[in-house]
């Protein structure tokens, strides 16, 4: 089993960036393809990015392709979130995830069998 802990979220303007980070603990981290959601107010859960074991497979939800990377470092048992250009409609906690259903598609959350708590994102126009 993986515990995950998410940081790294908090106010930006506009235009601004952040790196969101991803620590693991316990479980075979750098065998779970992992994943990045959010949820914004009043909405569901949304995919946001994903990525392969090994780190040479990744995959972006249309709203975030050429602002978000998504990238992983096995030995540090981290994955990381960068995101450019953030704007207003960004706000959300960001939650990161390890896929326990290899079987399921990595765009859905019932993919994911192990999730962080999240970290707030907060975008100011």
């Amino acid at each position: 089993q993986v515990q995950l802990v998410e940081s790294g979220g908090g106010l930006v303007q506009a235009g601004g960036s952040l790196r969101l980070s991803c620590a693991a603990s316990g479980g075979s981290f750098s065998t779970s393809d992992m994943g990045w959601f959010r949820q914004a107010p009043g909405k569901e859960r949304e995919f946001v990015a994903a990525i392969s074991r090994s780190g040479g497979s990744t995959d972006y939800a249309d709203s975030g392709k050429g602002r978000f990377t998504i990238s992983r470092d096995n030995a540090k048992k981290t994955m990381y979130l960068q995101i450019v250009s953030l704007q207003p409609e960004d706000t959300a906690v960001y939650y990161c995830a390890a896929r326990s259903s290899p079987l399921l598609s990595w765009y859905s959350r019932t993919a994911y069998g192990y999730w962080g708590q999240g970290t707030q994102v907060t975008v100011s126009s």
